[in-house]
């Protein structure tokens, strides 16, 4: 096992700046997930890491180690990337065993880390295929059998699950993640899909623009959202902001409740909601309207559950509630995450 660790990196091609000033340190073992937008540099930066791209400055160090300036092949680390990029000629034992070549390893041993690699993700049985006879999910087991037999420090792996369709990569998703937790190899795991993030991650790491803008657990980064990008990128329907006296209220439309439903003994604050229109989900339904004029910005979603039956209708307008424990603040001016309870002026609806 090892940790990766970053300081003070940067990349750039010609005047646009991929990656700009990261310092970002994993822990032993953990699955780490770059989580942002197209283009926000976590690809970038998982490359630099795996010695594919060289820094326009800043060090990588990997077991201590500064690897900036080392060849891929000297930093002990294995990549697997969207495509899978697996030798279509080649079986599938030839495939896993091609990183050993260069080690001129005896056959034998070959054999053996190829099978214990191979059975490692149960593809034992699937040796001596060729690449267009397996299907979309043993191909990615393929690319990591591959990767994981040198039996690397690190993995990287770059958007492994998006060339799966939906039902598999739910499927994949659970395996990497039981896999990652008995092997304990320390994973950097680059994703746009925030419920793979979630789902895989011990820690995510938020980027946008080059910039890591929050690094933290799954829940911190949900339920204490660093800054309003952080937040609005964060969950579906994203979180609601507000913006009222310089000040943004934000709040997630799972909190966002008919205020019937929260009882006299918890503390809320309450909202006239002008309900425009509705989506029924089957698992949920989303109440999209206006609260009261005085806020910027004042469209809203609230998200309720099946088995909430609370009857709601498009152009009538309604109480609804967020416990006060619930609200998020943010600076209007720089979008920052503010402690403290802040009180709003009586906005309660009728």
């Amino acid at each position: 096992m090892a940790i990766v660790e970053v300081r003070q990196i940067v990349k750039k091609f010609g005047d646009v700046t991929a990656v700009d000033g990261v310092d970002l340190a994993s822990r032993d073992g953990e699955f780490l997930v770059l989580l942002g937008p197209s283009g926000c540099g976590k690809t970038t930066l998982l490359r630099m890491i795996a010695g594919l791209e060289i820094p326009s400055a800043g060090h990588v160090f990997i077991e201590g180690r500064d690897v900036s300036q080392l060849p891929p092949r000297q930093r002990n680390v294995a990549m697997v990337f969207q495509s899978y990029a697996l030798y279509p000629h080649m079986t599938v034992f030839k495939n896993i065993a091609f990183p050993l070549k260069p080690l001129k390893m005896q056959r034998e041993d070959i054999r053996e880390k190829v099978m214990w690699s191979a059975s490692m993700f149960g593809i034992g049985h699937l040796l001596a295929r060729r690449p267009r006879e397996l299907s979309g999910g043993e191909r990615q087991r393929v690319a990591l059998a591959r990767a994981m037999v040198r039996e690397p420090s690190v993995f990287l792996l770059d958007e492994p699950l998006s060339n799966l369709d939906a039902k598999l990569r739910t499927s994949a998703r659970e395996e990497l993640e039981q896999l990652q937790k008995r092997i304990g190899i320390t994973t950097l795991y680059v994703t746009h899909d925030q419920v793979e993030a979630m789902g895989l991650g011990d820690r995510i790491v938020v980027m946008n623009e080059g910039r890591v803008r929050q690094v933290g657990t799954p829940h911190e980064v949900y339920h204490r959202s660093a800054d309003t990008f952080v937040a609005t990128f964060l969950g579906s329907p994203p979180m609601n902001l507000l913006e009222k006296d310089g000040l943004v209220i934000g709040f997630r439309p799972e909190n966002f409740l008919p205020v019937q439903l929260y009882g006299d003994d918890r503390d809320v604050e309450r909202f006239r909601f002008d309900v425009t229109w509705m989506e029924d989900l089957g698992s949920d339904r989303l109440i999209y309207g206006n609260v009261e004029r005085e806020f910027a910005h004042r469209h809203v979603v609230a998200k309720l559950s099946a088995n909430v039956t609370f009857s709601v209708e498009p152009k009538e307008s309604y109480t609804f509630a967020v416990p006060k424990d619930k609200l998020n603040f943010f600076d209007a001016g720089t979008g920052l995450r503010l402690e403290g309870r802040f009180a709003l002026r009586d906005v309660h609806g009728a």
